[in-house]
This record gives C-alpha cells, structure tokens and sequence, in this order.
C-alpha cells in the first residue's frame, strides 16, 4: 500500500470515530514514519492511552490488530525510499523529471530551512568549539555529508576525524572516540545498524552526540544530545542530500563566525596552497591574492 492509499484510508475511517480513537489517526497521519518505527508501547506513552485503545483502533480501521497495521505503515515508508519503486513510479507517469526534481529540492531546502531552530545552531557551536576531537560520520550516501562537514571543519582549523566505510567497522573505529569528543552523525534511510550501534558505543563512553537525519523516527535520535531535522524527499534513488549538505554548510559558516580570529587564522594558512603551483594551475595567469 503507497503512503497516500494508506492516508486516504485513515482520513475516510477518522470520521465518525470517537473523540480519542480520531486522535489516535490524526497522530498517525501526522507521524507515519515515526508511528511505523516506534513500538506499540512508545505510541501509547506519547498519545498517553492504553496499549488496548490502539488495538481497538486499529480494528476500527479495518486490521486484525495493531502489528498489522504497523506492518502497513511500514510497507508504506520503504516503498518512499525503495529507488525500484521510486523508478517505476516515474517511468508510469511519465513526468517531466528534471522539473519535478527542481521542484522537489527547492523544497527541500525550504522544508530543512523551516526546521532550523537558532538555539540548536548556537549549541551546536558550543559543543564543537568546546570538543577535543569532532568525529563525522555517515554510511553510504549519507557519508558524502559527513565527509563535506569533515572537510570544513579541517580547513578551519578544528580537529576531526572521518568515520565511514573502510578496512575497519564504524564500531572498531568508534572505540578511539573519547568522553571530550563530539561525534555528529548523518543518517538518512534506510537505517543502518552498524550506525546505531556505533552511536551506542560513542554515547557509552561519554561524547556528545549531533544528529542529521529526515525524522525523529532515526533510530540514532535517541541517543542523540542535539537533533537537526532536514528534508530529504527525492523522486530518484532513495533521500536527496541537498538539504543535509546546506544544513552543513550554514552550520559550519556560522560555527567559522562565532570562533572568529582561530578560524581566521587557519584559514589564512589554507590560502596558501592556493599560491603552490604544483598543487594548483595557474589557469590563464589567475593568481590568488
């Protein structure tokens, strides 16, 4: 079942519900991410009702009982990030593409602008700035990201290591992680496991947590001591990573900002590769000044 049958679903049982049944479905229709991931028991703390009420609930909508319409919402959700679904899809409707994709990443970063809170941004200085060593990490697509903040906060100056796929598992790399460390972690769909546990393990042993990710559904946001929520929505190959790469970008400027003349200094000195001809090609006579 796509996420939009499921939703017309909801919306035509909601009517006619009781009082609290009805938001129970409006917490569904709002959540579907978060509901599909979460247990029965973390849903009914948060909506504070029984765990029979979502039962009954979801008989009222038509399940056996409240797994199967779990297993529903969940289906719903994979179908969102599967890039054969997301191909056929395309392929049926024969849109044009290019346009629709603009469309798409311009809301992206508009959706990943409006959730950008100014408090979170200053913690988030904080903690970097007060950080021994800040590990970035990320798996797959989501290490382009990790790797981009990386790669700033090198040039600034800031001591910081890159955690992704290699010779060894995030796990073996993350025991080097210490409690003055801050470890800021990008994870978009699917959800990794060695992710998670890594972030486990990092907690454990007393760093900071940062996360970037498309919903508090992220199993890593629990662990997490600082959230940033992007939008990620794509009409090819699974999340887009527009929105992390500019919540990064504005992260890292206004963190160069608010260290002022230490990053200041670094940066003078990363300059000065500019000007090393065996490094960089003077193109047509450009010298960097």
């Amino acid at each position: 079942m796509e996420p939009k049958d499921l939703q017309e679903l909801l919306r035509e049982k909601m009517d006619g519900m009781p009082k609290k049944a009805k938001r129970v479905v409006e917490y569904l229709l709002s959540n579907m991410r978060e509901a599909a991931f979460k247990s029965i028991g973390e849903v009914a703390d948060e909506l504070a009702v029984s765990k029979a009420q979502l039962v009954r609930v979801a008989r009222m909508l038509g399940f056996e009982g409240y797994s199967d319409l779990k297993e529903v919402l969940q289906q719903a959700i994979l179908e969102q990030v599967n890039p054969a679904v997301m191909l056929t899809k395309v392929l049926k409707n024969r849109h044009d593409l290019p346009n629709q994709m603009l469309q798409v990443e311009h809301a992206n970063l508009e959706g990943t602008w409006k959730q950008l809170e100014p408090e979170k941004v200053s913690a988030f200085c904080d903690i970097i700035s007060n950080s021994v060593i800040t590990y970035c990490m990320g798996w797959g697509i989501s290490s382009l990201v990790a790797e981009s903040l990386y790669m700033r906060l090198r040039v600034m100056g800031i001591r910081s290591i890159l955690l992704k796929r290699s010779s060894l598992t995030l796990q073996e790399q993350t025991r080097s992680v210490g409690p003055d460390d801050a470890v800021v972690v990008c994870e978009l769909p699917s959800f990794v496991l060695e992710v998670t546990e890594s972030v486990v393990l990092a907690k454990e042993q007393g760093s900071k947590i940062i996360t970037i990710t498309d919903s508090p559904a992220a199993p890593i946001c629990k662990y997490s001591d600082l959230q940033f929520f992007v939008s990620a929505a794509s009409p090819m190959f699974g999340s887009s990573i527009l929105g992390p790469l500019f919540l990064v970008h504005l992260l890292s400027s206004v963190l160069a900002v608010n260290m002022g003349e230490k990053v200041q200094s670094a940066l003078e000195k990363q300059a000065q590769f500019l000007h090393d001809e065996r490094i960089f090609h003077p193109v047509f006579g450009l010298k960097y000044t």
